[in-house]
């Protein structure tokens, strides 16, 4: 007897593609935990997550200490640069704004240049022998580096209009990134070497400690992200017509782009410069919700943005190989396509975020 009930699903997920993400975010999670260099079964998996054993005794530090901190990573990430990216793209009404377009990316950068280029003997005695504290310099230094540019962009915010901000924020990424350079020229080879492996972007390298203070930095920035939705709503309109719904329009502005500098300096100082994911997710959210309203597309780029992470790792780390693959070329393969896709569609209507 036919109930009916397959026709149905198909009509939910054709109508609610959000649906797809609930589905398929637990999917990849969960390969990406199972499949490495190491392929660990779904029932052993699942045993180890509840705190049993596996068939093997080394399957249990697999899973609990490199592959479910990186899954966490990448979701954290994922959800973190679309939601930085939506807010971009929103405030300055540009396709192609994403959530490094301030230059957080290249103070970060600064940082991490600063510290691993530049570093003194101690830097590398902690790089030999005490991993961790060499590892919470480079995020230190990251944050700092980020910081730095934050104050800066919202001294200035207070000060210019979004289009010449979108400018400078350009010009200040373009300066740093300058320094950068200078210090890579300069340095030695080892240290070149160092952070070059960190521009490539990783989700590997975070810990259960490192993760105690990303999850709830990054939770910080999605709250603060929430509390924007309404008044991105009224900026698709432009500024005036925001003004006049009531919305502090400059006050809200520095909120944006506190809560999107907050996301996208807190992955890049945990993982890295994450290239692609900022931007392409939230266009591919308005390509599958036909809708540029924010209460819709907030939880939309949470799951697709978790789920792309998760996938570009997963296609990383080539399961059954030893090799792995830089994640932002994997990132940039992925989103390259999506965003040209977007300029192009942009033809046929009027804006980019229209309904």
């Amino acid at each position: 007897m036919n109930t009916g009930f397959p026709g149905k699903a198909r009509t939910a997920l054709v109508r609610y593609p959000w649906l797809w993400g609930l589905i398929l975010l637990p999917v990849a999670f969960g390969a990406s935990i199972g499949l490495g260099s190491v392929q660990i079964p779904p029932g052993d998996m699942l045993a180890i997550l509840l705190g049993g054993e596996g068939a093997h005794p080394a399957w249990r530090n697999i899973v609990w200490i490199v592959r479910l901190p990186k899954a966490l990573t990448a979701v954290l990430a994922g959800s973190a640069l679309a939601i930085a990216g939506l807010q971009m793209q929103t405030l300055f009404l540009n396709p192609l704004a994403g959530p490094f377009v301030l230059g957080i990316h290249a103070g970060a950068s600064l940082g991490v240049g600063i510290v691993v280029l530049w570093a003194g003997p101690a830097f590398l005695m902690l790089e030999g022998t005490l991993g961790f504290l060499h590892q919470m310099g480079i995020v230190g230094a990251a944050f700092a580096g980020a910081g730095s540019v934050l104050v800066l962009v919202l001294a200035l915010a207070r000060r210019v209009s979004v289009v010449t901000l979108i400018v400078l924020g350009l010009m200040i990424s373009y300066a740093v990134s300058a320094l950068v350079s200078l210090l890579m020229y300069f340095s030695l080879p080892e240290r070149l070497q160092a952070f070059l492996a960190w521009s490539y972007g990783s989700f590997g390298g975070v810990t259960w400690p490192e993760l105690a203070v990303l999850g709830p930095t990054v939770l910080a920035g999605l709250l603060l992200a929430v509390a924007t939705i309404r008044p991105l709503n009224a900026l698709l309109l432009g500024q005036d017509y925001a003004a006049t719904l009531g919305i502090p329009v400059l006050r809200m502005r520095l909120v944006i782009l506190l809560s999107a500098s907050l996301l996208a300096g807190a992955i890049t100082a945990y993982a890295g410069p994450i290239g692609f994911i900022g931007i392409a997710i939230p266009h591919l959210g308005r390509a599958l919700l036909r809708t540029s309203n924010h209460l819709a597309l907030f939880p939309a780029c949470l799951l697709l943005g978790s789920t792309v992470a998760l996938l570009a790792d997963l296609i990383a780390q080539l399961p059954g190989l030893q090799t792995v693959l830089p994640l932002n070329a994997v990132t940039s393969l992925f989103g390259a396509p999506v965003v040209i896709w977007a300029l192009l569609r942009r033809q046929q209507v009027q804006s980019p975020f229209a309904q």
